[in-house]
């Protein structure tokens, strides 16, 4: 079909410059769209779910906190916090994730003293994320004593006995692990090169696969978090020898320290704690800090920490920062002096 011409004289300059804003609106159509849709999701933060990487299978201590700041931080927020378990390298995978995720705050991770401590000193350059640089620390959630324990099977009555058996038949007394490079491996090596003792590590993709093991008996002991290992101490199905920790614990008055046991240097226990990409608006770090603090005090969220054996220690972000890098530095020299090192 033909256009018909267009008027000569004014008609035909306002005719001229109605064609052309018609096309120039057509042009930029898809960006104006763009930008509405953007808008549209920009809003009071936070406007949709937040996900929560566990960068440990189900099951374990920092799983349980997890799931506890999930359950209750989604309260504080009005918006689901969906907790997403990403095991693998001793925690390694899952923090990955994080520190390469958009720093807009809908990406968080549960940080521990393994993936921004051990890990750091046993993978080193491998390692593909910087535990300092690449993260902003929200708050810390929680400090517990790790157990060492053993299945019931093992002839031994005390950690005098553990250690003065491995001396006797060196490399035949297995212990489990979340992974190499974890909390628990970087301990048990610590330990191995105090005491000179040689025992077998199995390392798991998580603490709640070692866990099970241990309790099966497919491996003689485990490095565990307290959380996670004491309602099988308590029904007898492991027996607890030591504890790592600053002092005893109440849920197991008669389980010495290893700083009784002559081991002072084995320091205390772990913790897990809340960060984000580094990069995140320092606005929306306050927020989830205030947020999960209110979170934490909620008399269940008490009540089911008090029951796992775990301390509440909700902190600053600069607090949270300096732990981190008083972890990064205590397990560089421990590494160093156990000797461990993943090729």
């Amino acid at each position: 079909m033909m256009r018909e011409p267009l008027p000569a004289g004014p008609g035909r300059r306002a005719a001229l410059l109605t064609v052309a804003l018609a096309g120039a609106l057509t042009l930029a159509w898809p960006q104006l769209a763009a930008a509405q849709a953007s808008a549209a999701n920009t809003g009071p933060y936070p406007s949709k779910p937040i996900r929560l990487i566990v960068p440990f299978a189900p099951g374990g201590s920092t799983d349980l906190a997890a799931r506890l700041v999930s359950e209750y931080g989604s309260r504080e927020l009005g918006q689901p916090i969906v907790v997403e378990n990403k095991p693998g390298a001793g925690g390694s995978t899952g923090m990955e994730m994080v520190a390469k995720a958009a720093p807009d705050g809908y990406t968080l991770g549960m940080a521990t003293v393994s993936t921004h401590g051990s890990n750091p000193a046993v993978y080193g350059n491998k390692l593909k994320y910087d535990p300092i640089k690449d993260f902003a620390p929200i708050t810390n959630v929680a400090t517990t004593p790790s157990v060492f324990a053993v299945h019931p099977s093992v002839p031994v009555a005390n950690m005098k006995d553990f250690i003065a058996r491995a001396k006797a038949q060196p490399g035949t007394l297995s212990y489990a692990t979340p992974g190499t490079g974890s909390l628990g491996h970087a301990n048990m090596a610590h330990l191995a090169a105090l005491a000179q003792i040689d025992l077998l590590h199995v390392p798991y993709k998580g603490s709640g696969q070692a866990l099970n093991d241990a309790l099966a008996g497919q491996v003689n002991a485990i490095t565990d978090n307290l959380p996670s290992a004491l309602p099988h101490i308590k029904a007898g199905k492991l027996r607890a020898l030591v504890l790592l920790s600053d002092k005893r614990s109440p849920a197991l008055p008669d389980v010495p320290t290893y700083a009784e046991l002559g081991y002072p240097q084995m320091g205390g226990g772990g913790w897990f704690g809340v960060v984000a990409p580094a990069g995140t608006p320092a606005a929306v770090v306050a927020k989830l800090n205030a947020a999960i603090h209110k979170a934490m005090k909620h008399p269940e969220f008490v009540q089911k920490m008090d029951e796992s054996g775990a301390t509440q220690i909700p902190s600053t972000p600069a607090e949270f920062a300096k732990s981190i890098e008083q972890a990064v530095a205590r397990y560089d020299r421990v590494a160093k002096l156990a000797k461990i090192q993943v090729d």
